[in-house]
């Protein structure tokens, strides 16, 4: 079986969109869960009988995620968002890498609904343009990558409790009820924690650019840099578990140093005219303003939050 979890909270106007894309996959062998704390979320859940509804405290996406996985029947889980929704076929798309049994977790590709024709929409198609070269280049060589929240599919067995620490994460063991790893459920990076789990035990971890996700980026700067401080920062973040520490392994797909180098090879190839030239330059100073507000939020301020980003549930 296969189990689609979708993470949601207040997303009414880009939900019944979410699953209505799943549906017409027509998947045999398939069950839907939504996750969320709100009883909205519930109400739309019963618009569509193919889905199951499961209630969480409304502690974070993490607690929600270890709360899930326990109630999931699939043996490979996929995990998207209620404010995004698949293009037609990507499930499939998703699913083949897995008759390789070596593969552990399989990653979507994020493209942007965006307009290219504004700063904030150039920006979104630039840097996801950037992340697509750098996992098909990672995936190719057979490299670590970190999966796309966005949209990821993972073997339930590759996160049970059969955890060898390494220089990918270390300390943790605790497990929930069904012997899968807990997500420490201060992270804000969830996505690149499960990588890491599938990856050092033992599986590899493939990129499928055609298992498309569709996603709304930020429209305004302020909701810009309330997505990126959590995609961004989170993975130089020190998380806890209730027995110990987990520490992460700096991702070099997030990194400072690999972002302005995957950057600078776009920089003179992805532009099409002087004021996407313009735009790109703005976004270098956009991005380094960014790293040194991280800089101060997690590393002085030990700060760590995940705020709503308004402007993307909005079709």
């Amino acid at each position: 079986m296969i189990s689609i979890i979708i993470t949601t909270k207040k997303e009414p106007k880009t939900l019944p969109k979410a699953i209505e894309a799943i549906i017409k996959e027509n998947i045999v062998d398939l069950e839907i869960l939504v996750v969320g704390p709100d009883e909205e979320t519930k109400k739309i859940t019963t618009q569509f009988p193919q889905v199951k509804f499961i209630k969480d405290a409304g502690l974070g996406k993490p607690a929600a995620l270890n709360l899930v996985f326990q109630q999931a029947q699939g043996n490979i889980l996929i995990l998207t968002d209620g404010d995004v929704w698949i293009e037609k076929g990507s499930i499939k798309k998703l699913l083949e890498p897995f008759t390789n049994e070596k593969i552990g977790a399989v990653t979507g590709r994020p493209v942007p609904i965006n307009s290219r024709k504004n700063i904030f929409g150039y920006w979104a198609h630039f840097l996801t343009n950037a992340a697509d070269q750098t996992r098909r280049r990672k995936s190719k060589r057979g490299e670590y990558l970190v999966c796309s929240g966005y949209l990821y599919a993972f073997r339930k067995e590759a996160i049970r409790n059969s955890y060898i620490c390494n220089k990918f994460v270390i300390g943790s063991k605790e497990t929930n009820e069904a012997g899968l790893i807990k997500i420490p459920e201060d992270t804000l990076v969830e996505d690149s924690i499960i990588s890491q789990l599938v990856w050092q035990n033992g599986y590899q971890i493939a990129y499928e650019p055609e298992a498309v996700v569709n996603v709304k980026f930020p429209t305004n700067f302020s909701d810009w840099l309330k997505q990126k401080i959590r995609s961004t920062g989170g993975y130089i973040q020190k998380v806890h578990t209730n027995n110990d520490k987990l520490i992460m392994k700096k991702d070099d797909m997030r990194g400072f140093a690999q972002e302005m180098g995957d950057g600078l090879k776009l920089f003179f190839t992805y532009p099409k005219s002087l004021k996407e030239f313009w735009w790109t330059k703005l976004l270098y100073l956009a991005r380094l303003y960014l790293w040194l507000l991280i800089f101060v939020r997690i590393k002085v301020f030990k700060k760590y939050s995940w705020p709503r980003v308004e402007s993307t549930k909005i079709l």
